[in-house]
């Protein structure tokens, strides 16, 4: 099976030659482009999921062979997270390589942190499929970086992290709040307010509705820090 130009750019900058092209083409296609003859992601990501979950465990056991379980799970949650995902997606380029619909790539498929992450796992998935569980190790953590090393060490979930600071200001835990909801049913924007009982506010965009909340938590909470301490 050959690859078109872009195809096989994506593989130099993922650092990985497909043996079995077609695993990486499947990796690729979103549901938007699906058909009895061209099976979409999805099954890739569900694998991917696992394969990346299992390899981050592993680096984080070697990179800190110390630490409780109570202190690595954070950084673990921290680094799978589909924002994490999303922007290991943007880092090799991914966007460029994604074989969408016309309606997908109107509506900024190519740019969709959820629709980046979900093919990231599934890449992840080919390249162990196609080549085996080291080969899957050594593409991740060539894009994971310095984010293994890096990852604070308290990396809470930030709405955690925004009623922990609130209750020990003795102040009620904050409210969320969904200012509007669009685009398509199966692509929403959603934009979300973080307000604490002072009025104190501060807003996130995004499409996976949890994932806006802990962003606008986040961002709140380092308003609050920066101007409370």
């Amino acid at each position: 099976m050959k690859l078109g130009l872009e195809l096989s750019a994506f593989q130099d900058r993922l650092g990985h030659r497909f043996g079995r092209p077609e695993l990486l083409v499947e990796a690729l296609t979103h549901p938007s482009m699906s058909s009895e003859l061209r099976p979409n992601n999805q099954r890739l990501e569900f694998l991917g999921d696992r394969v990346l979950n299992l390899i981050v465990a592993e680096a984080l056991l070697e990179a800190d062979p110390d630490s409780p379980e109570g202190v690595l799970a954070p950084r673990y949650n921290a680094i799978v997270r589909k924002e994490t995902c999303a922007d290991m997606a943007e880092q090799i380029g991914l966007g460029a390589a994604l074989r969408l619909s016309p309606g997908e790539m109107k509506t900024g498929g190519r740019r969709r942190a959820a629709t980046l992450a979900d093919a990231f796992e599934a890449v992840i998935a080919a390249i162990y499929l196609d080549a085996g569980y080291g080969a899957a190790k050594r593409v991740l953590l060539e894009v994971l970086g310095d984010r293994v090393d890096t990852v604070a060490v308290d990396a809470k979930d930030p709405k955690s992290a925004l009623q922990e600071w609130a209750q020990g200001k003795g102040e009620p835990p904050p409210e969320y709040r969904e200012l509007s909801r669009e685009g398509p049913p199966h692509a929403p924007v959603f934009t979300i307010e973080a307000r604490m009982r002072n009025g104190l506010t501060e807003t996130a965009v995004g499409s996976v509705k949890r994932e806006v909340e802990k962003a606008a938590a986040s961002a709140l909470l380092r308003r609050l820090e920066a101007e409370h301490g």
